[in-house]
């Protein structure tokens, strides 16, 4: 019988090509180890600076928007204290506008959390706002609103009953003409109702008053005017908001992806 050491199989195949496989694959195994580093480490610091990006632009936009609030309370309120529809305590007058001293910086907290809460509802909607977005429209708007609130303590009508539904109509107009989005009507209806509770307590308590009040202890009509200004206030965050994103935008184009880019171009245009 022949003896099967006599027979052993042996491979074909030459050591010297399985030693460079191996190697081959371990230099790619290693440039792939090395791109994931380099990519997820890229990645972090992106994220890291969109975050920051992001902080810095909502601080600003709330600055601006209590900024914002602090002048349209100085403002619009020394319309109705010189027409005397508001009457607050001697005590507690100031001198800069005749102005109570806590009036405008509660105005311009209210104006940052709105201006900063409409675009937050729109993007959580999923329905951006996109019905006239210029600034020209916007201090369109803020005009068309110093004049309802003007409206407000100039016109003379028989009765409130009357005043209050030219406002309210007044306030639905500047809501079409400027805004017309669901969440917009929703968030000045909301608005309206929220501002509406807190003044009657603040008269309630006697920290100031109105003259003639035929809606418990205010006017009737002072709802419409925070409609309106909740509409005008969100129309400047939703502006704000605009900004924000495109200088955004820019700063990750400028930052991240040119250099990638270029590169890969020019790589691609050598090899072709």
């Amino acid at each position: 019988m022949p003896r099967l050491e006599g027979n052993c199989w042996s491979c074909s195949c030459p050591t010297g090509v399985k030693h460079k496989t191996l190697s081959s694959a371990a230099v790619w195994a290693s440039k792939a180890g090395e791109m994931m580093t380099i990519i997820t480490s890229v990645l972090s610091s992106a994220y890291g600076s969109l975050h920051s990006i992001h902080a810095t632009n909502l601080l600003r936009r709330g600055l601006v928007l209590f900024t914002v609030g602090v002048i349209l309370a100085l403002v619009l309120n020394l319309l109705q204290i010189q027409r005397n529809v508001t009457l607050f305590p001697e005590e507690v007058i100031a001198t800069l506008f005749s102005s109570a001293w806590w009036v405008p910086p509660c105005c311009g907290t209210a104006a940052a959390v709105v201006g900063l809460l409409y675009p937050c509802i729109d993007s959580r909607l999923g329905e951006p706002h996109k019905f006239k977005r210029e600034w020209a429209s916007v201090m369109r708007c803020i005009a068309v609103f110093v004049g309802i609130n003007h409206a407000s303590a100039k016109l003379d009508f028989a009765n409130n009953v009357q005043l209050s539904l030219t406002l309210a109509a007044l306030s639905l107009g500047l809501w079409w003409t400027f805004d017309r989005s669901r969440s917009g009507f929703g968030l000045g209806i909301t608005i309206a109702f929220l501002a509406t509770l807190i003044t009657q307590f603040l008269v309630y308590n006697g920290v100031y008053q109105y003259t003639s009040p035929d809606f418990l202890y205010i006017r009737s009509w002072l709802p419409c005017i925070f409609f309106s200004g909740g509409v005008t206030v969100g129309n400047i965050g939703r502006q704000l908001a605009m900004v924000s994103s495109s200088v955004r935008l820019c700063y990750i184009l400028t930052q991240w992806l040119p250099n990638p880019v270029l590169q890969s171009c020019r790589s691609r245009r050598l090899r072709s």
